[in-house]
């Protein structure tokens, strides 16, 4: 689809998120949505909060053990978060 000056749909509404800085906060409504994607089921089901703040993602784990794992492993879970996004998003994980 594209616009009256032919420029296509999906083109124009990047440069507008982009015009009005709203292009980061869809990447990480995207790391959100698609948590269980990225992370699998197990971490999903045991994940009770997400957020992106500065480069960080914040996690509340409701398990000690799979909270004590995914720290061990912080830097598989921060490639796998950026690998799913396609660019550098986050460089660190807090759990909470």
């Amino acid at each position: 689809m594209r616009d009256s000056n032919g420029m296509p749909l999906d083109k124009l509404i990047s440069r507008f998120l982009k015009a009005y800085g709203l292009e980061g906060k869809m990447e990480e409504m995207n790391v959100v949505n698609n948590w269980e994607n990225i992370m699998g089921k197990a971490v999903a089901n045991r994940t009770k909060k997400i957020r992106i703040m500065d480069k960080t993602l914040i996690l509340e784990i409701d398990s000690s053990v799979m909270r004590d794992e995914l720290h061990s492993g912080k830097e598989l879970l921060i490639a796998k978060v950026n690998d799913y996004v396609g660019k550098e998003m986050i460089t660190d994980v807090w759990f909470s």
